[in-house]
């Protein structure tokens, strides 16, 4: 295994362990992370109503109650998509997933992300350079834990999908780092 790719396991390894102040080495190589950030998607703690009504939270397409969300997901689907927490790095079924289809939103069944946008890097979570539909993605302010990051949410449904970096490849230099329990893949026949 390459030394880059152990150091950032080791860095994810001590953010999965609890500690939040964590911030990833700085090696000069792929990923590149921008001091202060980390590949890690959702590990902010669920958005409180008080915060909701600070940033105006706007009203979804699919609106149900909690109890709705939690009969038609997954317990840990519920979890990452309605309570903006993670998946750990290289364990989501999508993480190394070369099928090629379209990537829907498990809660509203919404386009997000397409397998020819796509690729492998490195973070353990399934990444992408842009999404699919783009009316579909929406990103929001993220300083949870102190650090400033920008994150991915469904616009139709409002389900946490992850963050998007800007270390990523051309064209759009993006990274979109996506939690496979949020996804669901519609494979092409």
């Amino acid at each position: 295994m390459k030394p880059t790719r152990l150091i950032l396991l080791a860095c994810l390894t001590l953010l999965f362990a609890g500690c939040a102040s964590a911030v990833p080495a700085e090696t000069g190589q792929a990923p590149k992370l921008k001091k202060g950030m980390t590949c890690a998607p959702g590990i902010g703690p669920a958005q409180s109503e008080s915060d909701k009504e600070k940033t105006g939270a706007m009203a979804h397409k699919v609106q149900k109650s909690e109890e709705e969300w939690k009969a038609q997901l997954t317990p840990e689907q519920f979890q990452i998509t309605r309570q903006k927490g993670t998946e750990r790095a290289f364990t989501g079924k999508y993480y190394n997933c070369h099928k090629e289809g379209v990537y829907k939103c498990a809660c509203c069944g919404a386009e997000l992300f397409s397998s020819k946008e796509k690729y492998d890097s490195g973070s353990g979570w399934p990444s992408f350079w842009q999404p699919h539909t783009k009316e579909n993605v929406a990103e929001h302010s993220d300083t949870s834990y102190g650090m400033q990051r920008t994150e991915v949410t469904c616009s139709q449904c409002g389900a946490h999908l992850g963050h998007v970096f800007e270390d990523g490849p051309k064209p759009t230099g993006q990274r979109y780092c996506i939690n496979s329990a949020s996804i669901e893949l519609d494979e092409k026949k």
